[in-house]
């Protein structure tokens, strides 16, 4: 009963995670070129609270890791696109709370966080790393995308975003067959095909009309 409780709240992150996707997807598809709906933002921060939870039950600390940094740069587009203040004050307030109260927690608790996460004897010290280098680098799309868009301030997906999605997602999948964990390879399977299809749509916007 507890393993389907902890899989169900995986399963919603990663449900809203996709969903985040496809309305991308589709929006692009309408658009004939890839843009960037301010929803996508939105559920990218419940699906992140939800993963950091599914992370944390799971004793993983490399899913923890990924979703503590990406949390902020959600929250740095929604202001980009003006959209943050829109917000009612008790939802912002709980959205910074969370991350904020963990952050502290976890830094006052060193010895809890070594014992539990990171001397966990059923997960190998290479597949450890494998899937804090995968979150890494899954990680850095989204750090590339803040850059990029605040240097032109516009909240925009760039293509090296989508480069760095498709990289990502398939280390990330690898560490999902080893760990058999079947919430991120059902995920990043899916993720995989939009990944290319933004990449497509990308070099259909640069082609001569």
């Amino acid at each position: 009963m507890q393993d389907l409780f902890i899989y169900s709240i995986g399963f919603l992150a990663q449900i809203l995670f996709s969903s985040r996707l496809i309305i991308q997807w589709l929006a692009s598809e309408k658009q004939r070129k890839v843009i960037t709906p301010t929803l996508f933002w939105s559920l990218s921060i419940i699906a992140s609270i939800l993963l950091f939870i599914y992370g944390f039950l799971q004793n993983d600390f490399a899913i923890m890791f990924g979703q503590l940094i990406t949390y902020f740069i959600y929250v740095r587009n929604l202001q980009l696109q003006n959209k943050w203040l829109t917000i009612p004050l008790a939802i912002r307030w709980f959205v910074i709370f969370i991350p904020v109260t963990t952050v502290f927690y976890l830094a006052t608790h060193l010895s809890y966080l070594s014992q539990t996460f990171l001397s966990k004897t059923e997960i190998s010290s290479n597949l450890l790393a494998l899937g804090i280098i995968a979150q890494v680098i899954f990680t850095l799309r989204f750090v590339y995308q803040w850059l990029y868009s605040e240097k032109t301030n516009v909240s925009t997906l760039p293509k090296g975003f989508w480069y760095l999605s498709l990289f990502g997602a398939t280390l990330i999948l690898i560490y999902g067959v080893m760990r058999n964990d079947i919430v991120l390879i059902i995920s990043h399977l899916f993720g995989i095909i939009i990944y290319i299809r933004n990449i497509v749509l990308l070099r259909n916007e640069s082609l001569p009309k």
